[in-house]
Formats: structure tokens, sequence, C-alpha cells
């Protein structure tokens, strides 16, 4: 007595989902005259299953199920002739049942940075912002790929709506005035998302920066920052460039640019955006001193370099 078709392998694996339909034939046939063949489960079914038989010279069955719960489940089948000791070799099937997937529903947002882990994105084809998730919203302003200091343009991105399997939403960081100004862009104008660890926090009172990674502090030093009639603005900002070779030493090795500006001197070129820089006049520091920048020795911005990358959040107390 053997197994025939249309009964699957020995061993066959099945996948389905939870709430999925699965069915499946077995025949198991004998040249004996006059002998029937029945086929049996050999042990139980799942639960819920059923197997409907036929018997005959050729038996025929069908194993139907739909599961209610993931897992991998393993069933085993027998033919054996009614009243003879004759038995086919049992067959064994592994049924892999995956969690149902539920349907997504939009709109749908989530966060994409807070104070210890933030991300960010360059900015590939120039685009519009509108203050809200949606192409009718009110226009903010112009995000362009390019940034005034010739470096490529980034945002950092604070959260994601995702109103449509195919259209995401990033709700940005704008390097604009008034200052913590944000907005809204199609994610298919930015590049892909970069992780930051870190977040640089200036504090103006004690004339203080603090860098943290993961919350943790990692560098301390001391700052200047603009005078009353210059004032260093306050607010959430992120660093948006790295420059190592202006040449100028009044900036000292290294400045970052950020995306704050001085709400004052706006026809400065480029806009008067602020930097975080060492300087070739120690002795001024701690103090207010500049033009709105942030000043800090220039072993500090070099230490500093080494610990902070491009797309870090800003935090100006």
């Amino acid at each position: 007595m053997l197994w025939a078709s249309p009964t699957p392998a020995d061993q066959t694996r099945f996948s389905v989902k939870v709430g999925t339909h699965l069915t499946f034939a077995l025949a198991a046939s004998t040249s004996v005259d006059a002998s029937v063949v029945h086929i049996a489960p050999a042990g139980s079914l799942p639960k819920g299953a059923a197997l409907k038989v036929a018997d005959g010279s050729t038996a025929t069955a069908t194993f139907t199920w739909i599961p209610t719960r993931a897992g991998d489940y393993t069933v085993r089948f027998t033919a054996s002739l009614v009243g003879v000791n004759d038995v086919a070799p049992t067959v064994t099937y592994v049924i892999h049942v995956a969690p149902k997937v539920a349907k997504a529903s939009y709109p749908r947002s989530y966060k994409l940075s807070d104070e210890k882990v933030a991300h960010w994105a360059a900015v590939l084809r120039a685009t519009v912002v509108r203050a809200q998730p949606r192409a009718s919203a009110r226009k903010v302003t112009m995000l362009d790929t390019w940034t005034t200091d010739d470096t490529q343009n980034i945002v950092v991105i604070l959260k994601a709506v995702a109103v449509s399997s195919r259209v995401t939403w990033y709700q940005v960081r704008l390097p604009i005035l008034p200052n913590n100004s944000t907005g809204w862009v199609q994610s298919r104008y930015l590049g892909s998302l970069f992780a930051v660890h870190t977040h640089l926090y200036v504090d103006r009172a004690r004339l203080r920066a603090t860098l943290k990674r993961d919350g943790v502090t990692v560098f301390k030093t001391i700052i200047g920052v603009g005078k009353s009639i210059w004032p260093t603005p306050r607010g959430e900002f992120y660093i948006r460039d790295k420059m190592t070779e202006f040449g100028n030493p009044v900036y000292g090795p290294i400045a970052f640019g950020t995306s704050a500006r001085s709400p004052v001197l706006t026809d400065w070129p480029g806009g008067g955006f602020v930097g975080v820089h060492g300087t070739n006049e120690p002795g001024i520091l701690p103090g207010r001193v500049s033009h709105g920048c942030i000043r800090m020795p220039n072993a500090s911005i070099l230490k500093l370099a080494r610990l902070m990358p491009v797309g870090t959040p800003l935090t100006v107390r």
C-alpha cells in the first residue's frame, strides 16, 4: 500500500497566517483486490482542524483548517487496510502559522527626536515647507539643497506622519527667522535618516556649554556669548555644518554652523547665522563678548569636534 497523488511529500512545510484557510488533499491506494483503504490522523489535529475521509481501494482525505493562533504545528497521517495489518509509512507535515498583520491605519504619527536621540536628513531637492502635513497647507518657507556656508543643507526631523502607505511627512526644525520655527516637508525630498546620540546645551547665564551623549555629560567648557545688543538667541536649534579650512584665526581652528539666527543682525552675510567656534582671544572668555556666536577656547572646540557630529541638536537657555 502506498501514498498516491496528490498527497504532499513527507516533511512538507506549509506557511499560513492566522485566519487564513489551509487545505490539502491526501490519497492512498492498494493493489490488493477487494481491499478498503482508510486514512486517519496519527495523533490529534490542531484545534478547529478537520479531516474529511472517503474510504475505498483508493482512499482520499481532505485536511482543512483556519488557524486562530500563531505558532508551529505538526500533523501526521496514516493509511491502512481495513481489517488487515498493512500500513503505509506515516507522513508528517509542519504548519507555520504567522501572526495576522493588522491593516495599517492612517494617518499614523511617530516621534523621531528627543533629548537623547535625534534624526536628521539632507535636503536632496528644493521643496516648499508647509505649516501642516498636507499639500494644501500654508507655505512657511522654501528649503534649499545648499547652505549659505556652501555646504549640504540638512534638517533635524522631529516627528513623522504617514498619511498613506506611500506618503510620509516630516516635521523639521527650520533655519529661519523667527527662531524656533518648524514646518512639514514630504519625506521624498529628503535623503536617508541618520541618528545622533549627542545634544549640545548652552547656558547663557553661567557661560558654560555641555555636550551630552545618550543623556550623559561627556564634555564641558567655558564660553562667550553675544553682547546684550547682539544676543545669542534662546531656543531649540541644531548643528548644521562643520568648517575646518576657512583660514580666519578669529574663529579658531574649527567652526560649526547652526540653524540659529541673530534676530538683530539680519543683514550680515549669509543671513546672520550663529556659529559655535574657537577664538584667537582666549583671555576674553568667559563673557558676553560676541555678536551672537558661541565662542570657546581653541582646545575646547577641537575636543568638541571629535565628540559632536553634524545634526546634533542645540539647546540655548
